[in-house]
């Protein structure tokens, strides 16, 4: 089982708890923790970058050449060939020296003649996704040079509990039972659970009609 220490904390104040800490009490005294490890290790290397200006590759109708800030000086000039980027945009810019899932290493390259000083990443060349259709687009509020782990709140532990330790607790099968034992190690109280949703306000209609009289009550609910 694979618990989130970032969704953990949420339940219970791990203030002063290292996720190494939390680790070992937890096979000390409940289950044993057979891996910690950060959530998306390559991520600390990939930084948000504007783009600055898009202009046709002088020798590749399909590639763009880009001028990108990535907050450290003189934008970098990278070769791009995602039909969607565009100048004003945030995106994810693995510098040189970054090496991506796969084994992946950014190395100064040189596309049909263009200096690339780096590559403008989609969300599936992260790790983070499926699609190869274009690069990832951040939002707009994203600061230039900045990891984007930090950028996106992505920095996190993953710790990999052994199943067959928990088949007797059913009540551990998820982040608010653990967070529960954890709160009880470490005599810490639990959080809330906040179940309040939030007010749609007047909204779309919704209109049902019950053709059957049998049928004593029907719910709907509208998902915006």
């Amino acid at each position: 089982m694979l618990i989130s220490y970032r969704w953990l904390s949420r339940h219970v104040d791990l203030t002063g708890i290292s996720p190494e800490e939390l680790a070992m009490n937890l096979t000390l005294s409940t289950a044993e923790v057979e891996g910690l490890e950060p959530f998306v290790a390559h991520m600390s290397d990939v930084v948000v970058g504007h783009v600055l200006e898009r202009v046709p590759h002088p020798d590749a109708d399909k590639l763009g050449v880009c001028q990108v800030d990535v907050g450290d000086g003189e934008p970098l000039n990278i070769v791009c060939g995602a039909p969607n980027v565009a100048a004003g945009q945030n995106v994810a810019v693995a510098k040189i020296g970054t090496t991506l899932p796969g084994d992946f290493k950014i190395k100064k390259s040189k596309i049909r003649g263009v200096p690339s000083f780096g590559m403008i990443c989609s969300e599936a060349e992260l790790g983070l996704g499926d699609g190869h259709d274009g690069i990832w687009v951040l939002p707009a509020d994203c600061k230039p040079g900045t990891p984007v782990a930090d950028a996106l709140h992505m920095q996190d532990w993953i710790i990999e509990i052994d199943n067959k330790s928990l088949t007797h607790r059913p009540d551990l099968w998820g982040h608010r039972g653990l967070a529960g034992e954890v709160a009880a190690i470490f005599e810490r109280e639990l959080k809330p659970l906040d179940t309040s949703l939030p007010e749609l306000g007047g909204g779309a209609a919704f209109p049902v009609r019950v053709e059957d009289a049998a049928c004593s009550r029907y719910l709907g609910l509208a998902i915006d």
